[in-house]
């Protein structure tokens, strides 16, 4: 299967370090993020598990779950959360999310995790760091995927939440580069000039261009 943005993802059932689960029943009204690493044990997943989990209550003040995925075994999971913590010493109190053991790499097939060059070599077909964000609707949102060489930004991940969870409550903008809460969004080309003014009650600034056209138009009055 390969997903894509407006797909919905499957509701599969998992065993992970806080028990077995089935996804839409975990899932609930909540967002999800849901992250496959390499493996257990090594550096740069260590990492990323335990930034990801020092910044859960971020995640939480968003209405995100997080949900971790890897082709080891679950016990290999227990042991390796003690390494995180150990590394990670500012995650506070228990280990704040699950980890998905997917030793038969059905799952991680099913959810397009590894990398095409070796899918189909089972010593060598570890899963990327691929990352999907779901909506409450359990419909796939954004996809990243990253080599095993390359860590996640904890930080671009809630922020490219914060645009979905925006563009949600005000489907006529949309965030521009570089783009953090607070900051100039963009009207839609697709807003009529009198309808963004009612929306955002006059303040509406245009960008002149040279070719004439009007199709760059900024708020900060969207919140």
């Amino acid at each position: 299967m390969r997903l894509r943005l407006g797909d919905t993802v499957p509701n599969f059932k998992a065993e992970t370090t806080q028990g077995p689960i089935q996804f839409y029943d975990w899932q609930g009204d909540k967002w999800v993020v849901l992250f496959s690493h390499p493996a257990d044990f090594t550096p740069v997943c260590t990492t990323e598990l335990g930034r990801i989990a020092v910044h859960q209550p971020h995640f939480a003040k968003r209405n995100v779950k997080l949900l971790a995925h890897s082709c080891d075994k679950l016990k290999d999971h227990v042991d390796w959360v003690n390494d995180i913590k150990s590394y990670c010493r500012d995650i506070p109190g228990e280990f704040p999310y699950p980890i998905i053991s997917d030793e038969k790499r059905e799952l991680a097939v099913m959810l397009d995790m590894i990398d095409q060059q070796h899918k189909d070599d089972e010593k060598r077909a570890l899963t990327v760091r691929a990352l999907y964000i779901i909506d409450p609707k359990h419909v796939l949102r954004l996809s990243m995927h990253y080599p095993q060489s390359t860590g996640r930004n904890v930080d671009e991940i809630l922020r490219v939440i914060d645009s979905l969870q925006l563009v949600d409550r005000v489907p006529q903008v949309a965030t521009p580069a570089n783009w953090v809460p607070g900051e100039k969004v963009m009207i839609l080309p697709s807003v009529k000039e009198e309808e963004a003014q009612k929306i955002f009650g006059g303040k509406v600034d245009k960008v002149t261009m040279p070719s004439g056209i009007v199709y760059v138009r900024t708020t900060t009055n969207y919140q």
